[in-house]
């Protein structure tokens, strides 16, 4: 256990954070969730995997929510995937300003319920999301889980 006032503790391997562009298309959709899963392999992230699973999800849902209401004023978002010892990290960037909002259970509704899916899949996972304002205009959705150790 590290004391007060002694040095921080070596960085884990697998830290850091990465970010990627891809268009605002729908074939971005599964390359995104591929690339995380990927970059969360080659770097031996330790994750369980009902919380990869979950994570997975979150990154497919919110570039869908970019895709389909952001690509006319936003033509690129942003995949960023950040990393440290107990937590990761997964953040959506688009231009587009409007701030969604989770709806609530609409049984009549076929769709609209994505932002909903990532706040109760974060909450589950004892984790944190939230949308932000950019500098430039635009928003960054995010979520943020625990990593378990596997034992």
């Amino acid at each position: 256990m590290e004391s007060l006032g002694s040095a921080p503790a070596d960085p884990v391997s697998y830290e850091g954070v990465w970010r990627f562009t891809a268009p605002a298309v729908e074939a971005s959709v599964p390359s995104a969730r591929h690339a995380v899963r990927d970059l969360l392999g080659r770097q031996g992230v330790p994750i369980e995997d009902d919380v990869l699973q979950g994570l997975l999800l979150i990154v497919s849902e919110l570039v869908t929510n970019a895709v389909k209401h952001a690509a006319l004023l936003s033509p690129e978002l942003a995949v960023e995937v950040a990393i440290a010892a107990d937590w990761v990290r997964v953040s959506v960037e688009d231009n587009h300003p409007y701030r969604p909002t989770a709806l609530e259970t609409d049984y009549a509704q076929t769709g609209g319920r994505g932002l909903l899916l990532v706040k109760v899949i974060t909450a589950e996972a004892g984790g944190t999301c939230d949308v932000e304002h950019t500098a430039r205009g635009g928003k960054i959705i995010w979520a943020a889980l625990p990593l378990k150790t596997q034992l």
